[in-house]
């Protein structure tokens, strides 16, 4: 039988208010005007989905949100952007995740967050497994970012996906209660590609070096390691090869809100264009270097044609 989906997306599915540009004085200041402030859509999981169905993919997503104002601004972006939200749980009990995302001139950015929302309330029950079937490939969004879903929820989410002979992919966050290594080992093992930050990596790793960061993951079971780098790109490393891929180094950095999310999508989206390893990183990298040249996380990419013109930039700049 056909795959009615291509991917399913897992984790959180929010609404982000950026503000920018903020500088570290902004409590100085009874009134701090600022260039803009925006309501956009947000989380890890929905703005993978959001770039993978731009991109020209199936995609479901499976989250939590509550019966709310927000949570039906996030329903009508979905059918908007073409993403299957039947597997998301409303939840009557329980607010939407705002965050609100303070974003410096230099388009760094912290996020203020609410403990009591749907992120936080997450958890294995949003996993609708009798789906898994339907689709080829399974996205954690971010280990650690739901706190819920711990090390043996991934465990089992990630058993059923492979029973299902789905590809795995999965990003983290940096932990937020001392989670360690050894929390997340067992299900890093099911992992087929696996997409941390260097500071992320560095932190639960507790190396700082690139190829002995990567082979730690390796070495429990992960296929493909690819570390983003920042503005250096992403390394990448398997049983077999090991290569940086570098930016595509001419975008105009506004927000950088949502640029690992972006690098996933355009990840994914190559796997399942049949890319090489190579090719796949240098198409995350082309994606994400287009979502930071906009304020918000979705509000970058809006099309595969729009990814490939850049692509040709890309090659051609590395003449």
């Amino acid at each position: 039988m056909d795959n009615k989906l291509d991917v399913i997306c897992i984790g959180a599915a929010i609404v982000d208010i950026p503000l920018h540009p903020v500088s570290k004085n902004i409590f100085d200041s009874e009134s701090y005007p600022l260039e803009k402030i925006c309501m956009t859509i947000g989380g890890d999981a929905i703005n993978e989905a959001t770039i993978i169905s731009r991109l020209g993919y199936k995609v479901a997503l499976m989250s939590r949100i509550g019966k709310d104002v927000v949570g039906d601004y996030i329903l009508k972006f979905c059918e908007q952007n073409n993403i299957d939200c039947f597997s998301v749980n409303i939840d009557p009990d329980i607010d939407t995740s705002i965050n609100v995302g303070l974003v410096t001139e230099d388009g760094e950015r912290t996020f203020v967050t609410n403990r009591n929302g749907s992120l936080w309330k997450t958890n294995i029950d949003d996993v609708d497994f009798k789906r898994f079937k339907e689709a080829r490939l399974l996205s954690l969004a971010s280990i650690f970012n739901n706190p819920l879903i711990d090390g043996e929820s991934l465990v089992k989410i990630f058993t059923e996906a492979k029973k299902n002979n789905m590809l795995i992919c999965a990003d983290m966050i940096k932990r937020r209660f001392g989670e360690g290594f050894e929390d997340i080992r067992e299900a890093l093992g099911y992992v087929d590609y696996f997409f941390p930050n260097y500071d992320e990596a560095c932190l639960i790793t507790g190396k700082t070096n690139l190829d002995e960061i990567a082979d730690i993951f390796l070495g429990c079971g992960v296929k493909n390691v690819i570390i983003k780098t920042g503005k250096d790109g992403c390394f990448v490393k398997n049983s077999n090869e090991t290569l940086i891929v570098p930016i595509y180094k001419y975008s105009k950095l506004i927000d950088t809100i949502g640029a690992g999310d972006n690098f996933a999508a355009g990840f994914i989206t190559a796997i399942l264009d049949g890319k090489s390893l190579k090719e796949c990183a240098e198409f995350a990298n082309v994606t994400a270097s287009i979502s930071v040249e906009y304020l918000g996380a979705t509000t970058g990419v809006k099309s595969k044609q729009q990814v490939e013109e850049r692509m040709k930039e890309y090659i051609i700049s590395k003449i």
